[in-house]
């Protein structure tokens, strides 16, 4: 399966921030080795002139998803702090769009949820979404099941994505639920 990038296509790079990479607050094993081929889209995006989208958990102190709250999380990318910082060897086009999940009463794994980007997103030409980052069995799939309900043509950046696994086998759960719901696939080496 190949895959063509233009001005329709849209990268989703999801929160590749230092609370989700090793030594973060809730780390993804080996989360940062998901960057190098993440750059590597971001890269081919923009040699394109297709746009980009990072998201980033932004939690205010007291998020509802947060152990002391009744949640089943750690404090974990609270606004302004080290480790809600995009990780640092993430490339981040100078002017790139930043989608923030921050309502204190919404986990918002999506980034659709709660906002009007799907709206947007349609009126702005965008027909794909090619969505990659932390975590799999999280934000990712969620981005991307929400994407296919909008109506997107979704693509799973198989090379570009880990999963948290509080389960072993979340993340192939994960894909075969995208896969269900109509999401492709691909690699780098299926663009075209």
């Amino acid at each position: 399966m190949s895959a063509t990038i233009d001005k329709t296509s849209l990268l989703v790079v999801v929160d590749i921030q230092n609370d989700f990479c090793p030594g973060g607050a809730l780390a993804v094993r080996g989360g940062d080795k998901v960057i190098v081929p993440l750059n590597r889209y971001i890269s081919e995006f923009t040699q394109k002139h297709a746009p980009i989208i990072f998201t980033r958990d932004w939690h205010p102190r007291d998020h509802s998803s947060f152990k002391a709250q009744g949640g089943p999380w750690p404090p974990h990318c609270v606004q302004n702090t080290e480790g809600a910082k995009f990780h640092h060897d993430l490339n981040i086009p100078a002017g790139a769009e930043i989608v923030s999940k921050a309502d204190k009463n919404d986990e918002a794994y999506s980034f659709f949820q709660g906002t009007d980007l799907a709206t947007k997103l349609h009126e702005r030409g965008i027909k794909r979404l090619f969505v990659g980052g932390l975590a799999t069995d999280y934000c990712v799939k969620e981005t991307v099941l929400d994407g296919l309900k909008h109506g997107f043509k979704v693509f799973h950046l198989d090379d570009a994505s880990l999963g948290v696994n509080v389960k072993p086998d979340d993340s192939e759960q994960a894909l075969r639920q995208m896969v269900a719901a109509g999401a492709k696939r691909i690699r780098l080496e299926n663009l075209n």
